[in-house]
């Protein structure tokens, strides 16, 4: 940015929108939907309809809560990034304080209703995936290696398997069939913003991919990363967990991701990145969204 960010460049905004972008809507949401298709895949009728509602609800409660634990953390950092300085902390909204003790309550809330009114495996799991982001990812590996969002990709791709467990109280193969395609999906994801925001996270002192190994190494491996997904995502038909209209969809939607990164690696375009960026949030979206077609309709 051509000017110093401060928070009286912030437009104000109802104090109970700021709350709510405290728990990264739009992100819970995409979560959420995943959950979904994971309770709807571990049952082969109708779903039951307490343990499908109190498990989303717990659910989103507790990804809001470490969303809002990740705003706490990372104030500082999102006061020097233009694209987080709008961002209820840094821009003066709400208290440090407040941030906690709202991240704390809604936090204890989701897993209260998950360990009283679904099963424990479900919270205890929950649990574990809101210090894997909030604490593990955010406040170590974010600054401590450019290969955080691997290792911390297992922690967000958690929603399949916690609505799995939520129908079922049980584990299975499948369920973590569908967090390893999440799993995957993350890097080339993040590594799109990460390019499209390099100087961002260079300012901040950062170790995001691009920063630590320049922009061509990290292109590169979001091509691999998207041929890797693309043959991960065959997997569910090869399991017989799905059908002719999934593959159908997700070898679309994973050559379209593809493509994308080889537009990316071989175009020197500067809006590649952030389109990447946008499509790849479309493809996991349709692509469980094809798994549920493919379950219910087929």
């Amino acid at each position: 940015m051509s000017k110093s960010i401060s928070a009286t460049d912030v437009e104000p905004r109802a104090l109970w929108r700021s709350y709510l972008a405290l728990t990264k809507p739009k992100v819970v949401a995409l979560m959420l939907l995943t959950a979904l298709v994971g309770m709807c895949l571990a049952v082969p009728g109708t779903l039951p309809a307490t343990y499908t509602i109190l498990g989303l609800t717990g659910i989103g409660l507790m990804a809001g809560s470490a969303a809002a634990f990740n705003h706490l953390i990372d104030q500082r950092i999102d006061a020097i990034m233009a694209r987080t300085y709008q961002r209820p902390l840094p821009s003066g909204e709400i208290k440090s304080s407040h941030v906690f003790m709202f991240a704390l309550a809604i936090g204890v809330v989701g897993f209260a209703v998950l360990y009283a009114g679904v099963n424990a495996l479900t919270a205890w799991l929950t649990f574990a995936s809101l210090l894997g982001y909030a604490v593990v990812y955010t406040l170590y590996l974010k600054r401590a290696t450019p290969q955080n969002i691997v290792i911390a990709g297992i922690a967000g791709a958690m929603p399949p398997l916690l609505g799995w467990t939520a129908v079922t109280g049980e584990l299975h193969a499948h369920a973590w069939l569908l967090v390893m395609i999440i799993f995957i999906w993350t890097p080339p994801h993040f590594w799109a913003l990460a390019i499209h925001r390099k100087e961002d996270y260079a300012k901040a002192d950062i170790p995001m991919l691009p920063v630590t190994h320049g922009v061509e190494y990290t292109k590169t491996s979001i091509l691999l990363y998207t041929i890797l997904l693309f043959l991960i995502c065959l997997l569910p038909v090869l399991v017989e967990m799905a059908g002719v209209f999934y593959l159908t969809a997700s070898s679309i939607l994973c050559s379209m991701f593809v493509w994308h990164a080889w537009k990316l690696k071989f175009s020197d375009q500067p809006s590649r990145a952030i389109k990447t960026f946008v499509f790849s949030i479309y493809h996991l979206m349709l692509l469980f969204v094809a798994l549920l077609i493919d379950h219910y309709l087929l």
